[in-house]
Parts: structure tokens; C-alpha cells; sequence
């Protein structure tokens, strides 16, 4: 089972990259952020064309999340993160699909540092983390997925001098993400490439792909359950360097269905 998170940065703007990459691609569950379109406004016609179930959570000019099955119904477990009933923003979609529980997630940019944005943001994720602890020791796999706004360590951006202020990088935040993995939460990308240099985003200018100076912000979690059964973690790159495309790449994973024990990357 292939299973991808993809930041699409306006799901309609971008679609023909979108429906492109699913064609090359074949995800079979895709987890997407940053819609940028009201519930009316999501493609889902065209979405349903190419094979996939849907379901997504809009928002008018930002935010938004979905999840997209090609191998069964959608069975939406919730919509929105629980904790603030105030908080309104479309970040958090979680559903059981293929037999698995999947969270997509949208975590707050939080810049500017210091501010309201970065207080939201600490407590969006303070919220994660509480949600998030009825979920890690299902006997089930659980896959949480997403932007999660979070540069985890040095390894994880180019020059990381230049960003030691912003709220992606910032000690707080980079401490939450911690708590997660002390949670139980396995970072499927470094278990299996514990020391490669692995980026996910890209901005647009001064030539930031090409030089290969990016961030790794998108990330894939695996409760152990779902970690018995990793075989791969990878981001497809190619869809970076195509024209009129996100400035982020899909991350994916493929998870065995006979629970094969996974094997970290020998350094």
C-alpha cells in the first residue's frame, strides 16, 4: 500500500500537476493540505474521474485538507482537531481506509516569532499531541500525515543559520515535535534514512530547487503498529520541476500488508 502526503498549494490551480502526478504516481491513499478552496469549490468530479474516493474539509483562499482512496470508501472518523471550539480552521481530517486509521494534517506556519500566529501555533500543537495520544497504541496502523510546518533538525534544512528565528525552527517547536516521537510517533522518513539529506519544500525563487536548498517540513508518523509493516519512505521529487507546480513534493510511504518487520537504511 502506497500511501502519500502532498501539500498541492490550491488544489484547483494546481490540479492538471495534481491528476499528472496521481496518473505517474498511483498513490493508493493521498493525504492533501493547503486547498485554498471553500467546500463547493473542491475538484471533485475530476478527482473521482481518475479513480479516487474523496473527502476533504475546505476553507476559502487557504488551509483546507483531504484524503483520497483508490482502493475503497472513505469511512471519515473526524473532521477538525479537538480542543479549541473556537478554532475554525480547516487543519485536520482523519479517517479509517484500507484498513488503516490516516490523519491528514495542516499544522500552523506560526511566523511571524513572536506573535499570535506562533502562540496559535504552539497551541495547535499542544492539541495535536492530546489527540494524537489515543491513537499511537491502537492495535491497528495508524498513519498521521501532512505539512507539519516543523523543520525537526539541522539535517533537515539547507543553511541552517538562516533560520534559527522562524517559527518553523523554532526551540519550541522543534521540542513539540520531540514530544511526539516521545509519544511513540516513528518519523518514517529518517527510520529509513536515518542520515541522508531529505527536503520536501522548495521556495520558488533563486533557483532554491535547483540548488537543492530546501526543508524537510512534510512528514509521514507511524503508530509501531504501522512501523512493522514500512518497507519504503521517499520523496518524489519530479513533480517540483514541473511547470506551474506546488512548492512542495509528495512525500510517500509503502507499507507491507503482511507486517514486515522494516529495516533502518545502514548508515
Amino acid at each position: 500500500m502506497k500511501v502519500a502526503t502532498y501539500n498541492v498549494n490550491g488544489v484547483n490551480g494546481r490540479l492538471p500537476v495534481l491528476l499528472r502526478w496521481l496518473e505517474t504516481a498511483e498513490p493508493d491513499i493521498v493525504c492533501l493540505q493547503e486547498l485554498k478552496a471553500p467546500e463547493e469549490r473542491f475538484p471533485e468530479a475530476a478527482i473521482r474521474a481518475a479513480g479516487y474516493d474523496v473527502i476533504w474539509h475546505g476553507q476559502s483562499r487557504w488551509n483546507g485538507v483531504a484524503i483520497l482512496s483508490s482502493i475503497g470508501e472513505i469511512h471519515e472518523t473526524r473532521r477538525g482537531l479537538p480542543g479549541d471550539a473556537e478554532d475554525v480552521q480547516s487543519r485536520y481530517i482523519e479517517a479509517a481506509v484500507g484498513g488503516i486509521l490516516i490523519a491528514g494534517l495542516y499544522l500552523p506556519n506560526g511566523n511571524p516569532r513572536p506573535g499570535p500566529k506562533y502562540d496559535f501555533k504552539l497551541r495547535w500543537l499542544d492539541r495535536l499531541h492530546a489527540h494524537l495520544e489515543s491513537l499511537v497504541a491502537l492495535n491497528a496502523p495508524v498513519v498521521i500525515a501532512g505539512d507539519f510546518n516543523i523543520i525537526p533538525t539541522d539535517l533537515d534544512v539547507y543553511a541552517p543559520d538562516r533560520w534559527r528565528d522562524d517559527a518553523l525552527f523554532a526551540p519550541e517547536v522543534r521540542a513539540g515535535w520531540q514530544r511526539l516521537l516521545d509519544q511513540g510517533w516513528i518519523d518514517a522518513v529518517r527510520h529509513l534514512h536515518p542520515h541522508d539529506t531529505v527536503y520536501s519544500f522548495w521556495k520558488y525563487w533563486r533557483g532554491a530547487f535547483e540548488r537543492n536548498a530546501g526543508l524537510r517540513i512534510d512528514h509521514v508518523l507511524l503508530n509501531p503498529f504501522a512501523l512493522s509493516r514500512l518497507t519504503e519512505a521517499e520523496v518524489d521529487t519530479a513533480p517540483r520541476g514541473w511547470e506551474r507546480t506546488s512548492d512542495h513534493a509528495p512525500l510517500w510511504v509503502r507499507l507491507s500488508p503482511r507486517g514486515e518487520a522494516s529495516r533502518e537504511k545502514a548508515p
